[in-house]
């Protein structure tokens, strides 16, 4: 597939990542013109610096990662504080309990106050962890999702119980139209995977496994 690698967020979010495994996403990166790298916040200033000549390559990070539990005061902080030190993307988590209880004004307001944050200075994307949720919540929460304004719908973590699914790709899309982004995350791993979640309807890949995606090979990533 041609260009896949513009679409692919370069992904390193273990608690345990060391600066040289770091650095060796971002020259990886770099290497392989990959759409950003998508680390947590701690390394965006470094990420940042790196990439200061290539600017191709965004710097994403996430926002009330992994659990979305976090205030909407919190993730609108976390938000700043991400972009004051170079972040141009944001995931963020919505508050996936509140969905679950049927209190959209609290999910809407949660992601609009990301949203607020990053305008203007960053893309956000709102992650509804679909492993999560009934087809209704998914639904749902892109709906809120754009209310709220955010740039992209993103299926996963990577982190909870499952991963993107070419099926709920399909349903996002459907749901938030032809000009909101869809980034498939969480278990793709090869070429055929992505080749699957873009033919549904992505538009953007988070992954661990970006060069083995390219390289048309499969990677035993979680993420």
């Amino acid at each position: 597939m041609k260009n896949l690698g513009r679409m692919i967020d370069h992904t390193l979010l273990k608690a345990n990542a060391t600066k040289t495994e770091v650095m060796k996403l971002i020259e990886e990166a770099k290497e392989y013109s990959f759409a950003s790298v998508c680390v947590n916040p701690t390394w965006v200033k470094l990420a940042a610096e790196q990439l200061k000549d290539t600017p191709d390559v965004k710097v994403c990070t996430v926002i009330g990662f992994p659990l979305g539990a976090t205030t909407s005061e919190v993730k609108a902080f976390e938000t700043k504080n991400a972009i004051e030190n170079g972040a141009t993307e944001v995931d963020m988590v919505i508050n996936i309990g509140a969905l679950k209880d049927k209190n959209y004004n609290l999910v809407e307001q949660d992601i609009h106050a990301v949203v607020e944050a990053a305008k203007g200075k960053a893309l956000t994307k709102v992650i509804i962890e679909t492993c999560l949720l009934t087809d209704e919540e998914k639904a749902k929460a892109c709906e809120l999702a754009v209310k709220a304004g955010s740039d992209y719908v993103k299926t996963s973590t990577g982190f909870s119980t499952g991963g993107a699914t070419a099926e709920d790709i399909a349903l996002m899309r459907k749901v938030v139209g032809p000009e909101i982004g869809v980034k498939a995350s969480g278990g793709v791993r090869s070429l055929e995977d992505a080749e699957a979640m873009v033919n549904a309807g992505a538009t953007r890949i988070g992954a661990s496994s970006g060069i083995a995606i390219i390289k048309g090979q499969q990677s035993s990533e979680a993420y």
